[in-house]
């Protein structure tokens, strides 16, 4: 998916190369991609070199054979000049020594590369089996044969001799200590302190993230400690994909990347395509504004492509992030510490985040459920709820709503921002759902005809399933996940049911359901989901940036990355 991300970019027409330049095009420019060369004409240390922070996007590379791993490392090469050897991940007991002499021919090919070695044991999270002597020498061998930067872990650093340690140091290339855990956080301070005494060129600390505070914690620590040392911090997982977009940011010499999708070395790796194209990771900086779309599960959301591809349309200097939060505690201390400019919030937190909030505008507050989150001048979170304006926008494109007939099938939270804002707007709207209570409920509930009802100036009522076949309606909204994929649930209603001269389905994926699809057989116009996913977000944009959002470029690209999900 990922990959057809980054396809979209390009569709769009956006200067994709030019966030996705090797080292030799870097703007910062002092070419990491040069380093062989200037070792052999000995111009410059092997650790110089790397700690000038150029090439900072590493691709991880492993294989099974030399043969394809050496194949990855070609294809790698139209977009990073700086790559990891993960050599303990070869087959075989004695594979990784014998590799080491055919990489460096192909280091010897392409001199502008600058390579990492690594053979990490398998007791210590790695995949090479043999002793801590053995590891020593292929990452000597390793040395030998042209590779810049050799990975030891504190384990088998701990376990080496003095002698051991100096023979590698004397080797020619970078030692880079690391340290992993990949089932919790850590202190990273604590760990530093155990690989500092090592005094190595490279201090590197991997961590798994279990919310977003915990990744906030290294972050704060990268940039405390950027300093005094060369560092690279990265937290695993889904909750720290923050730490890998932003650890350039806060001060990490370099970070890690697949080459592409199903290829990750690591929990929560991404794409060098990715951060380099869709997050722009080398040109963040500490003006950068940093948003993002908060909930659980994240992964998956379209969101980051819509939001950054906006934000680089516009010209403006921010970047848009998956947060994945259980909780609405997780996702303020992120919000107020990091600090956050702006939030998309989804399930499960639309009505826990509400607390938090300075204030929220009338429609959040009469639907109880905030979608966006604005940070304000002062430092405070605003609330706001975008979703109404994702339904109300494709349909006022198409109708004018004062006094149309609009039947809204469902009951939970997107049917209540479609009658509330349908009423909003004058419609008459009735409200069905296979429960018919919870329809009463929602038309009770909807602030019409009162002192709370604002601007209100339209209808709801809701109406059985009997009546829905005697009316007639200008537009029929489906709000339930009937017809997602992954959904059995058949359609709420039988065709022969309904009459209505226009259908809105809100789920998006797929993009023809069944509701479209027989709608357009029975020659009646239709609107896709993915409108109203690309309107509300469009609307976001407009509350963080007080600038119009460029909906046609959110249309398209979302629009061709849900073709390539079908």
């Amino acid at each position: 998916m990922v990959t057809d991300v980054i396809a979209a970019i390009g569709y769009l027409g956006l200067d994709s190369t030019y966030y996705r330049g090797n080292a030799l095009r870097c703007r910062n420019c002092r070419y990491v991609a040069q380093l062989p060369i200037m070792l052999q004409d000995s111009l410059i240390s092997p650790s110089a070199f790397l700690r000038s922070r150029t090439g900072r996007v590493c691709v991880a590379l492993r294989a099974p054979t030399v043969s394809e791993l050496l194949e990855r490392a070609n294809a790698a090469l139209a977009d990073s000049q700086f790559l990891e050897f993960r050599l303990d991940y070869l087959e075989g007991h004695g594979k990784p020594a014998q590799a080491v002499s055919q990489i460096g021919k192909f280091l010897a090919a392409h001199r502008d590369v600058a390579a990492i070695a690594t053979c990490r044991r398998k007791a210590h999270g790695g995949g090479f089996t043999g002793p801590l002597a053995e590891e020593l020498a292929v990452l000597a061998h390793a040395a030998e044969s042209r590779f810049a930067l050799l990975d030891l872990e504190i384990e088998s650093a701990e376990q080496c001799k003095a002698a051991q340690l100096t023979a590698l140091r004397k080797s020619g290339a970078a030692l880079m200590i690391s340290f992993h855990d990949f089932e919790k956080a850590v202190d990273p301070e604590a760990v530093f302190a155990r690989i500092q005494r090592f005094e190595p060129e490279f201090v590197k600390i991997v961590s798994t993230s279990r919310s977003l505070t915990d990744s906030l914690h290294l972050l704060k620590w990268l940039k405390q400690r950027s300093g005094d040392a060369q560092l690279v911090g990265i937290s695993m997982g889904e909750a720290g994909i923050v730490s890998r977009v932003l650890s350039l940011r806060a001060g990490s010499a370099f970070t890690f990347a697949s080459a592409s999708d199903g290829t990750e070395t690591a929990a929560g790796q991404m794409t060098v395509r990715t951060l380099k194209d869709l997050y722009r990771i080398e040109d963040l900086d500490q003006a950068t504004r940093i948003y993002g779309v908060a909930g659980n599960p994240i992964v998956h959301s379209l969101s980051p492509l819509m939001q950054n591809t906006a934000f680089h349309r516009e010209r403006i200097n921010a970047v848009y992030l998956p947060l994945k939060a259980e909780s609405a505690d997780d996702l303020m201390t992120l919000a107020h510490q990091l600090p956050l400019s702006g939030l998309s919030i989804t399930m499960p937190l639309k009505q826990s985040v509400m607390k938090h909030l300075a204030n929220v505008d009338p429609m959040t507050a009469r639907l109880g459920a905030c979608n966006t989150i604005r940070t304000g001048a002062d430092g405070k979170l605003y609330g706001f709820n975008t979703d109404v304006a994702g339904i109300v926008r494709p349909l006022e494109k198409r109708l004018h709503l004062k006094g149309a007939r609009v039947l809204v099938l469902g009951a939970g939270g997107a049917a209540r921002a479609a009658v509330y804002g349908l009423a909003e707007k004058g419609a008459k709207v009735f409200v069905w759902s296979r429960n018919e209570a919870h329809a009463r409920e929602l038309a009770a509930a909807a602030p019409v005809g009162g002192p709370a009802a604002g601007p209100v100036v339209g209808t709801v009522e809701a109406i059985p399933r009997a009546g829905i076949a005697a009316n007639a309606f200008d537009v029929m909204i489906n709000a339930t996940p009937c017809g997602m994929h992954g959904n059995a649930h058949p359609l709420p209603l039988e065709p022969k049911e309904w009459k209505a001269r226009l259908v809105f389905d809100l789920v998006y994926n797929p993009l023809d359901t069944p509701l479209l699809k027989e709608a357009r057989e029975r020659g009646i116009a239709t609107i896709q989901g993915f409108e109203m996913f690309v309107y509300q977000g469009a609307r976001q944009f407009e509350l963080w940036t007080g600038k119009p959002a460029p909906e046609a470029d959110m249309l398209r690209v979302v629009l061709f990355a849900l073709k390539k999900l079908q």
